[in-house]
């Protein structure tokens, strides 16, 4: 006889699998048409795998569009504004977490508010103070918002919150300095946390579209989502070369989060309950 609790347990597996389905359908046909022969993805009815597959679309992409010179784009700003963020943001997590100075914690109640107001509302401000510096349409001026983000300090001060003090003051009797607890102590003991915010921010960067718009002006410097947006009104009636262009764009932030995911939610859910 079937128990019920067995039947609920199929039940919440189907739906699982149902809804993992509906969100795979369409990266799958995306992956699919980016393989299909020119027109063929426009034809009614509509085809759900290639008569034919062809990579000619990927050649395209990489010879006579330069892709590959907007992903090395991609790559320089993404790779370069994650080690930055968690370098920047694990040092100031740490301080506001450990370290006792003036204004301390009206500083970082400041900075929570941040939290509250929305990125578009910075981007003004933020864009006439790097063309004040002279820092548009650069590599470094597509990633500095990166590099102090208040949701990253937040994250890390809540979780090193839970780092012994007893540990640190152990350390300083010792004679070690701050630099050196921070890196031989405190670093490891938050590893769950910096996976995490590595996997965020490289999401983020890596899929950023306004932002590198806003602040690069040279398309020789776009990042692939802008050259792909740019792509599209090229192209507009190509819609397998527009599948390929959107694949290779897809393909590593994937495959990043996959590599990382069980690290990434460990992190999430320990950020949320210490504190």
């Amino acid at each position: 006889m079937v128990k019920r609790g067995d039947l609920d347990g199929v039940a919440r597996h189907a739906a699982l699998v149902f809804g993992a389905a509906i969100a795979l359908t369409p990266l799958l046909w995306m992956l699919s048409a980016s393989l299909m022969a020119t027109g063929e993805a426009s034809t009614l009815p509509l085809r759900l795998l290639p008569k034919r597959p062809t990579l000619e679309h990927y050649g395209t992409l990489f010879t006579r569009l330069d892709m590959a010179r907007h992903f090395f784009n991609s790559a320089i700003v993404t790779v370069t504004a994650t080690l930055m963020s968690l370098l920047v943001t694990s040092l100031a997590g740490y301080a506001f977490a450990k370290l006792r100075f003036r204004g301390r914690d009206n500083l970082f109640r400041g900075l929570a508010l941040a939290l509250v107001v929305p990125g578009q509302v910075g981007m003004l401000p933020l864009f006439l103070l790097l063309r004040q510096l002279g820092l548009v349409n650069t590599y470094l001026g597509a990633m500095l918002p990166y590099f102090a983000s208040v949701y990253a300090i937040f994250l890390i001060r809540q979780y090193a919150l839970a780092v012994p003090d007893d540990l640190l003051d152990a350390a300083r009797i010792d004679g070690a300095g701050e630099l050196r607890i921070f890196a031989t102590i405190v670093l490891p003991l938050i590893k769950p946390i910096l996976v995490t915010l590595a996997a965020y921010t490289f999401l983020s960067a890596w899929n950023d579209f306004l932002w590198p718009l806003i602040v690069l002006s040279d398309s020789h410097k776009y990042t692939l989502p802008v050259a792909l947006a740019n792509l599209v009104g090229e192209h507009v009636q190509d819609t397998e070369l527009m599948m390929a262009g959107a694949v290779v764009t897809v393909i590593p932030a994937l495959g990043v989060f996959l590599a990382i995911q069980r690290h990434y939610v460990r992190g999430i859910m320990a950020g949320g309950v210490k504190g």
